[in-house]
């Protein structure tokens, strides 16, 4: 009996190792396309599944994450017969696993292929200076045939981005001496700016200065016109109100005559060289003099 139950265990634990073996879990984003007895099945999606023992198989694990290829440069010739290398980045992704199994042998070769194969198309109907600035433009029309083209594989072209774009080489240097030029001429447009910026802020504060200098002096006229005015003003009210003094104390004509004689002496010390004396001025100026006379005669000799 031992034997039987040695081989009884022994093929239980084949089994279980069978069954373990055919147990498959597909992960996030990937999907399996099963095969049975050389025939396409079915594809398994993400989850648990169970494969029969020599019966099925997996044909080919794919991934359904967006991919990105990076093709190395292709020569590729203008209308205008400049050969220059371009090289091709392109992002597709794979929506139908068994097309992509079955409908092409090496889908990315198959893609490198055709895309540089599209790439030529284009660019040979296009001048050199058309194929520099219409990067975009190529980019779109890439993309949309080569979409075309692999949808029978299972792919989507999502994107198609030109790397870069090499001509020969004395046309990068005329092109480097060309934007060298530009460079500078750049370059000097901002030192003229910057230089007539700076004149223009010279000029302005010279301006200003100017403007506070004669605010300032017109403000000292100002001020020394109004102290003038005030002056005059003042001499004339006290002279009013000297006036009004006078004229209320009821002055004789000796009293006035007197003030004729200080007005006229005062007059005398001026600068002018003719002086016109009235005749009421000639007859207090007699007056005076006799009245000086009859004082010193009056005055007692001892003295």
């Amino acid at each position: 009996m031992e034997p039987v139950i040695y081989v009884a265990i022994a093929l239980i634990i084949v089994i279980l190792l069978i069954i373990i073996a055919n147990v498959k879990v597909v992960p996030q984003a990937h999907a399996y396309v099963m095969e049975r007895l050389g025939a396409f099945h079915s594809t398994w999606g993400t989850g648990l599944h169970f494969k029969v023992p020599f019966a099925d198989r997996i044909a080919k694990k794919v991934s359904l994450k967006e991919q990105v290829v990076d093709f190395p440069p292709q020569p590729v010739i203008t209308k205008d017969n400049v050969t220059m290398q371009i090289d091709t980045v392109v992002y597709f992704q794979i929506t139908d696993p068994k097309m992509y199994a079955y409908g092409v042998e090496n889908p990315i070769s198959a893609i490198e292929n055709l895309s540089a194969t599209t790439l030529r198309n284009i660019i040979g109907e296009m001048e050199l200076d058309h194929t520099l600035t219409s990067r975009d433009i190529i980019n779109s029309k890439i993309r949309v045939i080569l979409d075309e083209a692999t949808d029978p594989w299972g792919i989507k072209v999502n994107r198609v981005e030109l790397k870069n774009i090499l001509p020969p080489r004395e046309i990068q240097d005329a092109m480097e001496k060309q934007m060298k030029a530009e460079r500078e001429r750049r370059a000097k447009i901002l030192d003229a700016e910057g230089e007539k910026r700076s004149e223009i802020l010279v000029a302005e504060g010279h301006k200003e200065a100017a403007i506070l200098k004669a605010d300032a002096v017109k403000e000292t006229k100002i001020r020394e016109a109004q102290g003038e005015a005030e002056a005059i003003i003042s001499v004339q009210k006290a002279y009013a109100d000297s006036l009004k003094m006078l004229n209320e104390a009821s002055p004789t004509d000796r009293v006035i005559a007197l003030k004729s004689l200080e007005a006229f002496q005062k007059a005398a010390d001026g600068k002018a060289t003719k002086i016109i004396i009235p005749s009421d001025i000639q007859s207090m100026a007699g007056l005076a003099t006799s009245l000086r006379e009859l004082v010193v005669d009056s005055t007692p000799k001892g003295n």
